[in-house]
Order: structure tokens, then C-alpha cells, then sequence
């Protein structure tokens, strides 16, 4: 039997394709490098996937965080640790208290999340063209973050709101609608976006450092890019301790202004509703000092940590597995 010569070259061709393709997943079934671009469909859904789990895992020590955060806590609500907080708030206030308010971050951790990595790696990837010609750029990382973060907090800020006031000790409010239409009636729609202003002035700088520091430990820990879970998880915990610690002072600012909190407000004779990063900034030292602006640090890198570390690793899987599933799509089934 003659084998038809265009027929063979042609089978060589499309076997030649798809292992260009698809030579992120070789036949061993270990992690290597992806193509440099996946769809923004794919970062979206990575990135959404990621916040979700991001904010819900490490949900109950956020709740302690805003609570370690308060400038003037009720006596039955301070705490010397996070370990001694979980373990009282569960005792004295019911197993499920530490989660309340973890729907609403639910609904606004998906969609501002989706919008935050698509976007940063939409961004990162035309600075670094410009600036470096395709490779690493570390400004460009930095700069991408903080486009990123413009987007996330518009999404995210209302419900962080929502969230913090739900989470503070002797919250009055009966449910996330409840928090909601309340706070709508008696202080407005502005009041859902009063920390806005602050919250970009942390965050900025936060993912700025955040992204930097996860860039450049990937860099050392995997300087070809191949899917590494054990890099990403690193890389994201180092990230997220360094940026947490960094930007502490200015978290607690954002804290008073979202929660509005009574009793500190009360005790400096500030009468209606504070406003703005420089209030918040002198409203803190007044009442605290310098030790203030650090309140709740431990707590905050303790949920950092994980935190970006378990987005880093879920997003960068999702990223690999549907980018993995896109190209066997794309390359069809082999030749017979």
C-alpha cells in the first residue's frame, strides 16, 4: 500500500500545531510554562473564583481584625490576640457571629475581582511592551496594580461597608438589608462610598507593593513562569505580609470611616458624620497616638498572608487549567 505524500505532510503539520500549542502540558502531566497571553473570559473567571474564596476562607479573621481595629472597644470587646478573640466571640456570642456579614463580601468579592486581575493583566502586559519591550517590567507591575485597584474598590467599597458595620461588636443592625436600607435612610447613598477616597489611598500603594513583591518573587522562585503551585502560594504569602504591614495606618483610618464608630466619635465631641483621610488621620492620633495607627496589625497580616496567598494559587490554576482546556479545544482531537 503507497502511502499519499501531502497526506502524511500534512498530518506531521497539524501534530506539529498542537504540540506548539498545547507545550504548556507535556505527556507526564507535569506544570509548564503557559502561553503568554490567556483570554480576559479566562482572567475574569480565575480572578473572580479567587476573590471569592480569598475573602470567604479567611472571613472570621477579618471580623477580628475590624474588631482589634476599634479605637475605643466596649469592655467586653477587647482582645489580646486573634487566637483569644475567635475562641471569646464564639463563647459569648454563638459559633456563627464571626461569619456575619460574609454574604455581602460574597456578592462583591466575585465581580471586583474579575474586573481587578483581567484588568491588571491587561494593563501590565501594554506597560511592560513599552516600557521593557515584553519583558518584566517592575513599574509596570506596580502601575497595573494600581489601575486594578481603582476598578476593585468601586466594586468592593459599598459592601465593605456593609461588612465592617455587621462585623463590629454590638452591631445593631438584623441582616445584610436591614444594614443596607439603614444606612441609606439615615445617612444617605454617599455614605456606602465615604471611605472610598481612603480606601484608594491604602489600596493603591498596597497592591503597588503587593504585586511588586509577588512579581519579583517569582523571579527568584520561578524564573521561567511554569504553573508552580508551591511558587505562587510563597510568593503570595511573602506579598501579602510585606504590603499588609506597610499600609496598616492607613486600613485603620478606613475602618473608623466605614464604621462611624460612636463611642470614639462621642469622646472627641464630633457631632454627625467624619469624613475624609485627614479627619480620620487626626481623629486616630488624638485618641491613640502613634501606637493607633497600628492596631490590629497582627491581625491584619495573619488574614494577609493566606489571603493572597490562596488568591494567588487559585487564580493561577484556573488560569493554567482553562487556558489547558481552551487549546485542547482549539487543537481537536489528533490525527488518526
Amino acid at each position: 500500500m503507497e502511502l499519499n505524500s501531502e497526506r502524511v505532510v500534512a498530518t506531521l503539520d497539524m501534530s506539529q500545531t498542537k504540540n506548539t500549542d498545547a507545550e504548556a502540558f507535556n505527556s507526564d502531566g507535569e506544570y509548564e510554562s503557559l502561553p503568554p497571553h490567556a483570554s480576559v473570559t479566562t482572567h475574569m473567571t480565575a480572578g473572580a473564583v479567587a476573590g471569592i474564596l480569598e475573602h470567604t476562607v479567611m472571613y472570621p479573621v477579618d471580623s477580628v481584625k475590624t474588631r482589634m481595629q476599634s479605637l475605643q472597644p466596649d469592655p467586653n470587646a477587647q482582645y489580646r490576640n486573634v487566637y483569644e478573640a475567635l475562641k471569646r466571640i464564639i463563647q459569648t456570642e454563638g459559633v456563627f457571629r464571626p461569619l456575619r456579614g460574609i454574604n455581602i463580601t460574597m456578592m462583591g468579592a466575585g465581580p471586583a475581582h474579575a474586573l481587578y486581575f483581567a484588568c491588571y493583566e491587561r494593563v501590565k502586559r501594554s506597560l511592560s511592551d513599552i516600557i521593557q519591550n515584553g519583558g518584566n517590567s517592575h513599574v509596570a507591575n506596580g502601575l497595573a496594580g494600581s489601575v486594578a485597584t481603582v476598578l476593585h474598590d468601586a466594586v468592593m467599597n459599598p459592601a465593605e461597608v456593609v461588612k465592617q458595620r455587621m462585623q463590629m461588636y454590638n452591631s445593631p443592625y438584623r441582616g445584610l438589608w436591614d444594614c443596607v436600607q439603614t444606612v441609606t435612610r439615615t445617612e444617605g447613598i454617599g455614605a456606602f462610598y465615604r471611605s472610598y477616597s481612603t480606601q484608594l489611598t491604602m489600596n493603591i500603594p498596597f497592591q503597588a507593593v503587593h504585586f511588586i513583591t509577588y512579581e519579583l518573587m517569582q523571579e527568584q522562585l520561578n524564573p521561567q513562569r511554569h504553573y508552580n503551585p508551591s511558587s505562587h502560594i510563597v510568593s503570595g504569602a511573602a506579598a501579602g505580609a510585606v504590603s499588609a504591614a506597610i499600609t496598616t495606618p492607613l486600613d485603620v483610618c478606613k475602618t473608623l470611616l466605614n464604621t462611624q464608630e460612636n463611642v470614639a466619635l462621642n469622646s472627641m465631641n464630633i457631632s454627625g458624620h467624619l469624613t475624609g483621610m485627614a479627619n480620620a488621620f487626626r481623629t486616630v492620633y488624638r485618641l491613640g497616638g502613634l501606637p493607633a495607627f497600628f492596631k490590629g496589625v497582627q491581625a491584619r497580616i495573619i488574614y494577609q498572608m493566606p489571603s493572597t496567598a490562596i488568591a494567588w494559587s487559585v487564580y493561577e490554576f484556573f488560569k493554567y487549567f482553562l487556558t489547558k482546556q481552551q487549546l485542547e479545544h482549539e487543537a481537536g482531537p489528533g490525527p488518526l
